[in-house]
C-alpha cells in the first residue's frame, strides 16, 4: 500500500501523457450533446470518487448529478429511461456485473457512456462507449491508493475538457510535482493520536466531503478502526451527540467556500472535548496537520488524499496491522 501511494505521483503524469486527443474529442462530444441527465455507476473507493466528478460537474458545469442506485436495474429491473443521459462508471478492475451491466444497459438505450477504468481489457472497458485509461498500472494492495488518485485526476480531466477550460487543463499538468512533495509531507502528530483509538470521525465539506469518506473507508480497511465520515454541515443533525473527551475528530479543511465553517467547527468541538486533528492548507493557524495545496483549489482534494494515504499504511503498521491483509477482503469485489 504504501509504496503504490508514493507512486501515484508517476501515474497520474503517465495519465496526463496519455490519451489527449481522445479527451479532447470526448470534451467536444459532450459540449455539442443535450444532457439533461447526468449519473455515476461506482462502488466503494470508486464511488467516492465518483462523487468528487459530481461535485465538479454540478459546480463548473451545471448539471445535476446523481449517484445511480444499481439494483434499479440488476435486481429490480427497472425500466429506466436512458435518453439525453450521461452515465459515468469508475473502477480500477471493471469486473464487478453491477458496474458493467448499467453501462451496457444505458448505452443500449442511446446514452452517452463514459468508463474510467484501469483495466483497459475488463468487461467495463468494453461496455462503454467512451473508455478513459487511468494508466494507474497494476495495483497489487487490496487498499486502493493510486488507482483512487488517478480516478480523481480523470474526474478532473473529463471536466477540464468538457468545459474546455485551459486553466483547469494547466493545473492538472503541475500536479504529479505537487503529489511528489505531498508523499513526504509529515502526519506523524495523527498516528501519535490514533494509534490507540477505537473511533474516529472524519469531516470534509463540499469539495473535500468525497474525500472524507475515502479516508474513513481506509481507516476501517487497514487500520480496523470504525470510523465514519461527515459533512460539515450534517455534524450538529445528530453525530455531535457521539463527541465525549479525547474523542477524535480528523478535519479535511481544503481550501474554497467551505473552508471557514469547517475552522469554526474545529473550534467549537475543541470546545466540546473533542480531539481535534484539523488538516490545513500552511496559513491557517491552530491546524494540526498541514494540507499540501493544488495549483487550483478544485485540485486540492487530490493532494489531500495523497498525505493521507501515507500517513494511514504507518497508522496500520502503528497498530499492530498488515495494511496490504486486510481481514476478510479481496482485491476484486464483484456484487450483483
Amino acid at each position: 500500500m504504501l509504496e503504490e501511494a508514493a507512486s501515484a505521483a508517476d501515474c497520474v503524469a503517465l495519465q496526463l501523457a496519455s490519451d489527449e486527443a481522445r479527451y479532447a474529442e470526448l470534451g467536444a462530444h459532450l459540449r455539442a450533446t443535450p444532457l439533461h441527465t447526468a449519473l455515476t455507476v461506482a462502488r466503494g473507493s470508486s464511488d467516492h470518487a465518483a462523487s468528487y466528478a459530481a461535485y465538479l460537474i454540478m459546480a463548473r458545469l451545471g448539471r445535476v448529478v446523481a449517484s445511480l442506485p444499481m439494483s434499479l436495474l440488476t435486481l429490480y429491473k427497472s425500466p429506466l429511461i436512458t435518453r439525453d443521459t450521461l452515465t459515468i462508471a469508475i473502477s480500477q478492475s471493471g469486473q464487478s456485473p453491477d458496474v458493467v451491466e448499467p453501462i451496457r444497459y444505458f448505452r443500449a438505450g442511446g446514452a452517452t457512456t463514459v468508463a474510467l477504468v484501469n483495466a483497459v481489457e475488463s468487461p467495463l472497458a468494453q461496455a462503454a462507449e467512451w473508455t478513459m485509461p487511468l494508466h494507474a498500472g497494476p495495483e497489487l494492495s487490496v487498499a486502493a491508493t493510486k488507482s483512487f488518485i488517478t480516478s480523481l485526476t480523470a474526474a478532473a480531466r473529463l471536466v477540464a475538457h468538457w468545459q474546455d477550460d485551459p486553466a483547469l487543463m494547466l493545473a492538472l499538468q503541475a500536479l504529479p510535482d505537487t503529489l511528489q512533495q505531498a508523499s513526504t509531507c509529515d502526519w506523524s502528530a495523527a498516528i501519535d493520536v490514533l494509534a490507540p483509538a477505537r473511533a474516529i470521525m472524519v469531516v470534509g465539506r463540499g469539495i473535500s466531503f468525497p474525500v472524507a469518506l475515502e479516508a474513513a473507508l481506509k481507516f476501517k480497511e487497514t487500520s480496523a478502526l470504525q470510523a465514519e465520515a461527515f459533512s460539515g454541515a450534517e455534524i450538529k443533525h445528530g453525530p455531535m451527540a457521539l463527541i465525549e473527551e479525547g474523542y477524535p475528530l480528523l478535519i479535511l479543511a481544503t481550501r474554497g467556500p467551505a473552508q471557514g465553517s469547517l475552522l469554526n467547527l474545529a473550534a467549537e468541538m475543541r470546545q466540546r472535548g473533542a480531539r481535534v486533528l484539523l488538516a490545513a492548507p500552511a496559513d491557517v493557524v491552530g491546524r494540526e496537520l498541514t494540507l499540501p495545496v493544488a495549483p487550483t483549489p478544485d485540485l486540492d482534494p487530490i493532494v489531500a488524499i495523497q498525505v493521507f494515504y501515507m500517513m494511514a499504511a504507518r497508522l496500520a503498521e502503528a497498530r499492530g496491522l498488515d495494511p496490504d491483509k486486510p481481514r476478510h477482503l479481496s482485491k476484486v469485489t464483484r456484487t450483483s
